[in-house]
């Protein structure tokens, strides 16, 4: 099994590494390592787009302006479970399908941190920082770090055969100072000065989320169980799925505290500070997809020019 394709811990269940396209899709109904990594993201995948039908249905989408940050995040929410899902269903078909399909999954995550940030700003700001330079720049440098985090998880694949440790750290890190910066005013929310009109029911939906993230943040660093039991987890019970679970329970949690700040807050944020206009909106989602879809482009033509790795050599 060339080292691209293995993971520590699990031992069994890998598919061919020049799988074709219709026995990645096959794979689905049999039991590999990678079967519930795909089911846990594509199921979740049509609950999200359920919840953003039914949204949908109830919102006039033309003329409620204060909706349109809503169904950004929404739509957001549910790219990133299918791509992923597709992400590991093809990611057997060769060693550089493998890295594009993970670079397109790594776009799709910071284009729902992008999505995030945009809820957030227009439902979540605790009251003090609703009318401030904060908000003002809260979205400019949310959108450059998606930029930003694209460009470093993927450089990371790079060094996942030379370096791994190294590659794991740069992955976390692209991951984590996007999130952090989209949550610092949830954090402020929460444990500083929430504001009048910010405490609400949704505090809870909130902490819950914040818990559940850290608890993929470990699950995905920490490798376990399978590493203390390498071989046992294998088809179910790994990092990887555990992961993915977290992470949907996270968005979930998150999803809810945002429905209800849009509703509970609505009248008070509407006098305070307006809505945001479609050109913010649209700007921001447009800038990271053309920057983040070019970084993709650009290290999937690297793929092709760069030297095959050699594999670090062992101590004697």
């Amino acid at each position: 099994m060339t080292r691209v394709f293995h993971e520590q811990g699990i031992l069994f269940g890998y598919r061919h590494p020049q799988s074709s396209a219709t026995a990645c899709i096959l794979s689905l109904f049999q039991m590999t390592n990678e079967t519930l990594n795909i089911w846990t993201h594509l199921l979740p995948f049509w609950f999200f787009v359920w919840r953003l039908v039914t949204a949908l249905y109830v919102i006039d989408v033309q003329n409620d302006s204060y909706s349109w940050p809503l169904l950004v995040y929404m739509s957001t929410s549910c790219v990133y479970p299918l791509v992923s899902s597709c992400a590991h269903t093809f990611s057997s078909m060769s060693k550089n399908a493998r890295h594009i399909c993970y670079f397109l999954d790594y776009g799709a995550v910071n284009l729902f941190s992008l999505g995030s940030a945009i809820a957030y700003c227009a439902y979540s700001l605790p009251d003090t920082l609703v009318c401030t330079t904060f908000r003002d720049y809260y979205l400019t440098l949310a959108v450059l770090n998606t930029i930003i985090s694209t460009g470093l998880s993927c450089y990371s694949r790079f060094l996942e055969v030379q370096k791994p440790r190294l590659c794991k750290m740069l992955r976390l890190l692209a991951f984590a100072y996007p999130y952090t910066w989209d949550s610092l005013p949830i954090f402020y929310r929460l444990f500083l000065f929430p504001g009048e009109s910010a405490q609400n029911e949704a505090a809870l939906y909130h902490q819950k989320h914040v818990a559940m993230t850290l608890l993929a943040s470990f699950f995905y660093s920490a490798h376990l169980p399978e590493r203390l039991a390498p071989g046992c987890f294998d088809y179910i019970g790994h990092s990887h799925q555990l992961f993915h679970v977290c992470v949907i329970l996270a968005t979930h949690m998150q999803m809810e505290a945002i429905l209800l700040d849009k509703t509970v807050r609505k009248e008070w944020l509407l006098a305070s500070s307006g809505a945001l206009s479609l050109p913010q909106i649209v700007g921001a989602v447009l800038l990271c997809l053309v920057f983040s879809l070019s970084n993709i482009i650009y290290f999937s033509a690297v793929l092709y020019r760069a030297p095959e790795p050699e594999p670090p050599k062992k101590e004697a």
